[in-house]
């Protein structure tokens, strides 16, 4: 497979079979080979994207991220999850039909995210954009508030940038990466400014 190719194929070789056999959470992050890694954090940082008021949910969701990337950091060539989760299957036969439900979607997905400008996603740059979205992994996951927005889309934007070796989405999760830190670091500033100034009205 083709790590930079289309997602869309991929996904109609693993579903493919007897609609009556299985496929386990495992065997379909295993087809997934390299990419394996950017769909999962795809796929939990997706909550994050959206402001749902959800207390301490960039925690819940960040810390499985962290483990996921420490295993591609640790030369793993897909990520290891628990037994019992990795057991958990579904029928071919409806993974294909949720397939057929979501093909106009997922075509529509990939007509605006495709690959094109490759040397962001090459080499010393790839290196750099992993480095860049585990920092943002981090930042997600640190109980800081409101600072997980940029930092989820800018993940989000890395991992679509990896799965479909767009550059064009590399370079927005480079912009919301900065966006980040500049965030960060306004609240890390400002943040303990306003606790002392309420402490000394209270005082």
């Amino acid at each position: 497979m083709k790590e930079n190719g289309s997602l869309l194929p991929t996904l109609d070789r693993l579903f493919a079979g007897p609609p009556d056999s299985r496929l386990t959470i495992a065997a379909f992050l295993e087809g997934l080979e390299t990419r394996s890694f950017a769909f999962i954090v795809a796929a939990l940082v997706l909550p994050n994207c959206i402001p749902t008021g959800i207390p301490l949910l960039s925690t819940v969701t960040g810390i499985p991220m962290v483990l996921v990337v420490a295993q591609a950091y640790l030369g793993r060539t897909t990520p290891r999850l628990p037994d019992y989760l990795g057991r958990r299957a579904l029928q071919r036969g409806r993974l294909q039909d949720f397939l057929v439900r979501v093909r106009p979607h997922i075509e529509r997905l990939e007509a605006a995210i495709h690959p094109r400008q490759h040397w962001w996603v090459k080499g010393v740059q790839r290196r750099a954009l992993h480095g860049a979205s585990s920092l943002m992994i981090v930042i997600l996951a640190l109980p800081i508030p409101f600072d997980n927005l940029f930092a989820a889309w800018a993940i989000l934007f890395f991992c679509l940038a990896l799965l479909e070796g767009d550059g064009v989405m590399a370079m927005l999760g480079w912009l919301l990466t900065l966006a980040t830190l500049a965030w960060t670091a306004l609240l890390l500033i400002v943040g303990p400014m306003v606790v002392i100034g309420i402490v000394k009205s209270l005082l």
